[in-house]
């Protein structure tokens, strides 16, 4: 029975999750090989996006970053270009198609074509790695670049000499992988727990504006909490650990095994043990915060986490389940201020990316529940950024800059929200004041994902820095090449760098995410004010004819 098989020039050996191209050896992430399998199982077919989840995560709430980035990573590791592809092609709006061909591999009786059922014990073998490596897939490094961006890291103190911490992403525990969402929800809120504790500086993943499934390579933190989750027979069984970097001492762990209906105690729990070790002087005002739940019904904070995980996701479908699932929430706690919030976001979603039948109405839909979640719990930092935010795509930027500087001061480490007000400062024709935003936002959230570097791109275009623009867009696609908005920028960076062959590349690139992609019609639900500003992305990009004139 083979143990490879080849594509051009490149031998694969699935059980060791090994590519040999010549004389050079990658050793892939099993994901990234079992992707190459699946490819290989159908060489000349296009798959889907949809089927490649179905197929590589199975009932796991992936982002649709996690499958860019595993495309980039074997293309990489095959020596293939996107541009001209030898391997993978990418068939705009449908999917990705291996249009290499497939032969099984023996040293001994040579080559002959794969077959079978041959073949389906080699993709048998990758799924089986990747599904173990599934419960970990949040928290592996990312690619590597070398450029010289205008990247900063997190500090080991805060402006302020606090103490700093950071909360790595819990890993699911267990054979049920469709819990993910659970780790991820519990992360999430204790970085929110902690970050409303004044003497302590929290540095975390914690991202409305959508995070990386990938840890950071480094947080310089002093402190580090990590943690692992299961969920079974209606038990909840949560491990927390307390390190101190500077020793490499662990200071405090502790092991839960409970119903899962005491969830929020073990929430508080935690949140006070960690305060209580590292000896921080907790206020009268802050033990009632960490006491207060946002809901009392624990079902309906289950259906709000996995409406999280789906909103994050970026994608029509999942938001449209995303709505259904807050919706749900809402209905067992009418007072779910988050959840209301977390509605407005997908009403919001679908007017900015076009999904809406009534883009108009989807966006005063979104008001309406955004102004709801703060009239139920005006102290809730996530639903001034969330308001502010459908502020933002109102145009009303003043107004979206007050909210932001409101959750500030309930929350001192809230990076999305300078994030936003950068962005916000771009779009009003002030992108001098956005790279210092953004540097602080990247501080205190290290691993936010591309938003943060789309921006950073964006504001260094309209100051005609070409090359840190075109640095941080680069960075921004490289943790999401499907982002619609970077290709735009850098095709119009290129331009006006004289780079039109270039220029050229990227809006072809436009295409093949959009078909039918019309500038006038994009610009028509982008929140830029600044007519000046407006008129150098026409320039920029008026050579390319992405109009539909």
């Amino acid at each position: 029975m083979p143990e490879a098989f080849s594509m051009g020039e490149c031998r694969i050996y699935p059980a060791g999750n090994e590519l040999r191209r010549g004389n050079t050896r990658v050793q892939l992430e099993p994901k990234v090989m079992a992707l190459l399998c699946h490819l290989a199982e159908n060489a000349g077919d296009t798959l889907s996006r949809e089927q490649l989840f179905e197929a590589l995560w199975p009932g796991v709430i992936v982002s649709d970053d996690t499958l860019t980035q595993a495309i980039i990573k074997l293309r990489k590791a095959l020596g293939d270009s996107a541009r001209s592809p030898r391997y993978i092609q990418t068939v705009p709006k449908r999917g990705y198609r291996l249009v290499a061909s497939v032969d099984s591999v023996s040293d001994e009786v040579g080559i002959a074509p794969l077959k079978g059922r041959r073949w389906a014990y080699y993709f048998a073998v990758g799924l089986v790695l990747v599904i173990a490596a599934a419960i970990t897939a949040y928290i592996l490094p990312g690619d590597v670049t070398e450029t010289s961006a205008d990247v900063v890291t997190a500090p080991d103190k805060s402006p302020d000499g606090l103490p700093t911490l950071t909360v790595q992403p819990f890993m699911l525990i267990g054979e049920d992988t469709a819990h993910a969402y659970l780790a991820q929800g519990l992360t999430f809120d204790l970085i929110t727990d902690l970050s409303k504790l004044s003497g302590l500086w929290v540095i975390g993943s914690r991202s409305v504006m959508g995070q990386r499934n990938e840890e950071s390579e480094t947080f310089p933190a002093r402190y580090q909490v990590s943690g692992e989750v299961q969920r079974s027979n209606g038990q909840l069984r949560v491990n927390v650990h307390l390190l101190d970097k500077g020793t490499g001492r662990q200071i405090w762990s502790e092991r839960y095994n409970r119903p899962f209906e005491n969830l929020f105690q073990i929430q508080e729990e935690i949140s006070r043990h960690i305060a209580s070790t590292l000896a921080l002087k907790v206020s009268e005002a802050e033990q009632l915060r960490l006491a207060h739940r946002y809901t009392k019904n624990v079902q309906a904070y289950d259906y709000f986490l996995r409406a999280q995980a789906l909103l994050l996701t970026r994608m029509q479908g999942e938001n449209e389940k995303a709505r259904r699932l807050y919706r749900q929430a809402i209905a067992l706690d009418p007072s779910f201020a988050r959840a209301y919030a977390g509605l407005a976001l997908s009403f919001a979603a679908g007017y900015r990316n076009q999904w809406a039948a009534d883009g108009d109405e989807a966006l005063e839909q979104a008001r309406r529940m955004a102004r709801t979640a703060l009239q139920i719990n005006p102290e809730i930092p996530e639903i001034y950024w969330v308001l502010a935010y459908v502020n933002t795509q109102r145009r009303e930027h003043e107004r979206a800059l007050g909210l932001l500087r409101k959750a500030v001061s309930l929350d001192q480490s809230f990076a999305d929200a300078y994030a936003l007000m950068g962005g916000i400062s771009t779009y009003v024709g002030r992108s001098e004041e956005t790279p210092g935003l953004l540097r602080t936002a990247i501080r205190l959230n290290p691993d936010a994902g591309y938003l943060y570097y789309l921006l950073l791109g964006r504001a260094y275009f309209y100051l005609q820095d070409w090359e840190q623009a075109r640095i941080n867009l680069n960075e921004a696609l490289v943790r999401n090449s499907a982002s619609l908005e970077a290709h735009i920028y850098l095709a119009a960076v290129m331009e006006m760098a004289g780079d039109h062959e270039g220029a050229v590349w990227e809006a072809e690139e436009i295409r093949a995410l959009q078909g039918d992609f019309d500038l006038d019609a994009w610009l028509r639900t982008y929140p830029m004010t600044d007519r000046e500003q407006t008129n150098q992305l026409l320039t920029a990009l008026a050579p390319l004819e992405l109009m539909d004139r």
